[in-house]
């Protein structure tokens, strides 16, 4: 076998671009990504392409856009049959690994991952299954302003107890690789689920704040100012229903702020364990989120927007033996992972790919000969009323929305969104509407969303009456085999363990 890099991925959950210095912030305190971004390839213009979490991680792990493969909202099940980078690194000859969250839901909750060393964070049934056709009915389950009313420190969440298991257990394996047998590369996936809400924040990291030193929303609108999607966003996350003061909003962006460099300080424990394995230089890391955090600007709050805050994403990737650090300036998205993974992987030849795939590789971009400048986005989940779709492409976006009126902005002129042309530039409307007819059927899309969320909701109703079998997954350990036991002496037990070796 050819040798070939490992791959180490850094997930965050709801991290924004716009919260790390390496793309401008000046409040968060981040020094192991910002040494990881100024090693690497940042890209500076990097989007999801659903601004959701499910939706987001399986569009990452497949290559292909929500409508595709009926990844729309966060109940959605990813069928099986669907090929991930998992199952095509697998055939290159990788070991996979998954720890932390990645929002499976159905029966199938490995994907292709030989190892998963944890469960997670959420439930793998249809619980959460959108209900287009009576909106009015705002879910229970979903977001709701309490986590903004109720923001500050803590000692302990739900979320710290998981991402410190996932930090664990990924450093644990990462031991393991290097003093183990096994000769294939491995790529590992590592998922917190912070910065994600609520915010609240072990005192720890809170206290690296003072709240003079947080900045507060850039742009604040009146809700009737809003376009006709923001202001159901507010409705579904019952902004109205708890009015927010300046005090909630700065204590929850200082909470954030707190979420993300307690990220900071796992990944570069991670980074540290890495290093200490001797499996760095052979590694290739890559930092990405599922998608970005409103964080109170335009009145809005966490994410299901394809306005900037929400929609971009920061791309790291740290190779500085095989690619240049530096910056790369053009549009690209998480459905391009897979492609570049494979790519590499495959030592610059593609695969042959089992599907069609919506994703372009990284690779001309990292080595710097030239690239493509495109982000196409679907939005299906929560708020929504009818399919969303944009087309981000050199200066412009253009979000479309059979019920709403078109937005068109130049990013390169108005990075705050602040200024429709959509009803001023007739000419690029047009181009992009016409363009939006040749890419989607969103008449059909609509229906076959409509049909989902009624299969699903009337399968998860169903499954909650008599015995109840989950689909949550269940890590296995076996605990014969871990620490000391009678299957070979002390000496030898104690010689594999230790690392490096003994000499």
């Amino acid at each position: 076998m050819a040798h070939k890099p490992n791959f180490l991925i850094l997930m965050a959950d709801q991290l924004g671009a716009s919260a790390l210095p390496a793309y401008g912030n000046r409040v968060a305190r981040t020094p192991h990504l910002d040494a990881l971004a100024e090693n690497g390839v940042v890209f500076q213009s990097a989007y999801c392409n659903s601004p959701l979490c499910a939706p987001s991680r399986l569009v990452f792990l497949t290559g292909r856009l929500p409508s595709a493969i009926g990844a729309f909202d966060n109940a959605a099940e990813l069928p099986a049959d669907v090929p991930t980078f998992a199952h095509y690194l697998r055939f290159a000859g990788y070991r996979t690994v998954l720890s932390g969250k990645m929002h499976f839901c159905g029966p199938d909750q490995l994907h292709g991952f030989e190892e998963r060393l944890t469960t997670d964070i959420y439930p793998a049934d249809f619980g959460w299954t959108p209900d287009w056709a009576n909106f009015a009915d705002r879910p229970s389950w979903y977001h709701n302003m309490d986590s903004v009313m109720r923001a500050g420190p803590c000692v302990r969440t739900n979320q710290i107890d998981f991402d410190d298991e996932v930090v664990f257990q990924a450093k644990r394996r990462l031991f393991d690789i290097a003093r183990g047998n096994d000769p294939r590369p491995f790529c590992m996936v590592v998922s917190l689920t912070h910065p994600h809400d609520p915010f609240a924040i072990p005192l720890e990291y809170w206290s690296r704040y003072e709240d003079a030193d947080v900045d507060m929303p850039r742009v604040q609108l009146a809700p009737e100012d809003l376009d006709p999607h923001s202001r159901r966003l507010r409705y579904v996350c019952g902004v109205d229903a708890q009015p927010v003061t300046a005090e909630r909003i700065r204590a929850a962006r200082h909470a954030y702020y707190g979420a993300v460099s307690y990220v900071d300080d796992q990944f570069g424990s991670i980074l540290k364990a890495l290093a200490e394995a001797r499996l760095a230089e052979d590694t290739i890391v890559i930092l990405l989120a599922d998608h970005g955090e409103m964080l109170g600007e335009r009145g809005l709050w966490y994410k299901m927007s394809f306005f900037e805050p929400a929609s971009r994403i920061p791309l790291l990737v740290h190779a500085p033996r095989r690619f240049t650090p530096g910056t790369v300036a053009r549009s690209v998205s998480s459905v391009d992972l897979l492609p570049t993974l494979a790519e590499i992987a495959g030592d610059g030849q593609a695969p042959r790919y089992a599907t069609e795939l919506e994703g372009r590789s990284l690779l001309p971009h990292l080595e710097r000969r030239g690239g493509h400048d495109e982000v196409l986005g679907e939005y299906l989940g929560e708020g929504a009323v009818a399919p969303i779709v944009m087309i981000r492409r050199g200066p412009h976006k253009f979000v479309h929305c059979p019920t709403d009126p078109d937005q068109l902005y130049d990013l390169t002129q108005d990075p705050d969104e602040l200024y429709n042309l959509a009803g001023r530039d007739q000419e690029s409307s047009a181009r992009f509407r016409a363009e939006v007819r040749k890419l989607w059927s969103l008449d059909l899309l609509n229906a076959q969303v409509l049909a989902s969320q009624r299969r699903r909701r009337l399968v998860a109703s169903a499954l909650r009456l008599g015995k109840q079998t989950s689909w949550d997954y269940q890590p296995t350990v076996d605990a014969s085999r871990q620490y000391v036991r009678n299957s070979k002496t002390l000496d030898e037990i104690e010689a594999a363990a230790r690392f490096p070796r003994s000499p």
